[in-house]
């Protein structure tokens, strides 16, 4: 049906829709919420209906889905509503009284559901992002996703982006970062002023962010990300932010803007344990200019290179490279050249797998990282300031305790010697005797890395008037 034909028969289609809503549904429930409401417009496969105020986050919630049915029942090319408030009836999807809508950033065609690897350390994030997805402002609102760098978070939110646009066009999706929202609050500040800029934000019916934790230290771009979030909240339109840190290690970061980040649902990703490293593998191989005979060699790879996605991309790169200077077929020599530490002398290839069940270290440097609100890449570099001595100390110390790694392996991916490590495990020993907070912090990593409380370490060789470490077993460890 041509548009100008369907925008001039709105008002027949509509009393089509109607009729179908009257039989299905008590006259009551029709008369209170759906006889206001009137159509307006149509663009594409949406139609827009005009409601009060007061009553449209309600019919948008509770009745959008019978009132798309009885809309498809017509057979006029229309499929999805998009209800607005009286008096916004001039305004077209994706903008706001005539302005310009703000711009998300392009989605990354790699990022949808279809291509995410689901493993152990990453299934509940993955469910709830689905689950938002399906079910956007009802399912969790907010969403918080958290975890160190490279783990998928922003392919979770990419992937959101990615369903509800091709599922939902009829919804204003905004996908961004932290910093692309401080830089457009700045510029709107010096340009438009803060109405316009309100104004755009608040008529979203979804709001994707990326790396919040940026918003530190910014206590004028928090101020306007609070009245932001309550009036999207308060309208029932879904909120997803990420963050590499749980809310309460954002520790320049407002409390009330920490308590309502806590509102809906926050969900920890993890590093890839190695049967999902060897599937991300897989996945990866199909994107390097690498011949792969035997696929048993990508479980060789896993289990030398350890890490986030990013690192094994970089360790499936190197071993193509290698593979192509060579002239050789890729085997476990050839991964071993590629992938070991020379600094070892050759005489490893790398850390050895955790024993199942038990933390990696580089999931345990994480876990430090997210609870002292340091960055993984301060924490294994040069730095010697307090807060990042102490938190690789921390890091060093629970690595021995949780892992079968000898102190070398270990000292190799800290990049120290392994004086170091042994140092660092008196160091923290004694601490957690003496120090009732250190031994609460200590608590709380193993409980982020869902750890159970092991028997304490011996205590230091040199001798000490410090009682000994007390024993945390008697603490019970609930399960979510």
């Amino acid at each position: 049906m041509p548009e100008d034909t369907l925008h001039d028969d709105l008002g027949s289609i509509w009393e089509g829709v109607t009729e179908d809503l009257r039989a299905s549904l008590p006259a009551s429930t029709y008369d209170l919420w759906l006889a206001p409401l009137r159509p307006v417009s149509a663009e594409g496969t949406a139609i827009r209906l005009a409601a009060p105020r007061s009553m449209r986050a309600w019919v948008d919630r509770r009745y959008r889905g019978a009132l798309e049915t009885a809309l498809r029942a017509q057979r006029c090319g229309l499929e999805h509503i998009l209800i607005v408030e009286e008096g916004a009836e001039s305004t077209t999807p994706g903008s706001t009284q005539g302005m310009e809508a703000v711009e998300s950033l392009d989605l990354d065609p790699r990022h949808t559901f279809e291509r995410f690897v689901i493993g152990s350390g990453n299934r509940l994030a993955h469910a709830a992002a689905l689950a938002v997805a399906e079910l956007p402002g009802e399912a969790y609102n907010p969403l918080f996703i958290h975890g160190p760098p490279g783990l998928g978070k922003t392919h979770l939110l990419g992937a959101i982006a990615d369903y509800l646009r091709r599922r939902r066009p009829e919804l204003t999706v905004h996908y961004t970062t932290a910093e692309r929202f401080t830089t457009e609050f700045v510029t709107s500040l010096r340009k438009d002023g803060p109405e316009l800029f309100k104004l755009r934000y608040r008529k979203l019916d979804a709001l994707l962010i990326d790396d919040v934790q940026a918003l530190e230290g910014k206590e004028h771009t928090q101020e306007e990300f609070v009245h932001t979030f309550n009036a999207l909240h308060t309208a029932g339109k879904q909120i997803v932010l990420t963050s590499d840190r749980p809310p309460e290690a954002i520790s320049r970061l407002a409390e009330r803007l920490r308590d309502r980040f806590e509102w809906g649902l926050r969900v920890a990703i993890g590093p890839p344990d190695l049967r999902t490293r060897t599937a991300l593998l897989w996945r990866l191989s199909g994107e390097v200019p690498l011949e792969i005979a035997d696929p048993a060699v990508l479980h060789d790879i896993a289990g030398i290179a350890a890490g986030n996605v990013r690192r094994l991309e970089g360790a499936l790169t190197r071993i193509a490279a290698l593979s192509s200077v060579l002239g050789e077929p890729v085997n476990r020599a050839l991964i071993r050249k590629a992938l070991e530490d020379p600094a070892a002398g050759g005489a490893s290839t790398g850390p050895r797998d955790p024993e199942p069940g038990s933390p990696s270290v580089p999931a345990i440097q994480g876990a430090v990282c997210s609870i002292l609100g340091i960055s993984q890449q301060a924490m294994l570099s040069p730095s010697r300031a307090s807060e990042v001595s102490r938190a690789r100390q921390m890091a060093m110390y629970l690595s021995r305790e949780l892992t079968d790694l000898s102190l070398a392996e270990i000292a190799r991916q800290f990049d120290r010697d392994h004086t170091t490590i042994l140092h660092a495990v008196r160091v923290v020993s004694a601490r957690a005797a003496g120090d009732a907070e250190v031994a609460d912090t200590i608590h709380r990593i193993r409980e982020l890395l869902g750890a159970h409380e092991p028997a304490p370490l011996p205590p230091p060789q040199r001798p000490t008037n410090r009682p000994p470490i007390p024993s945390t077993t008697e603490t019970p460890q609930v399960k979510p």
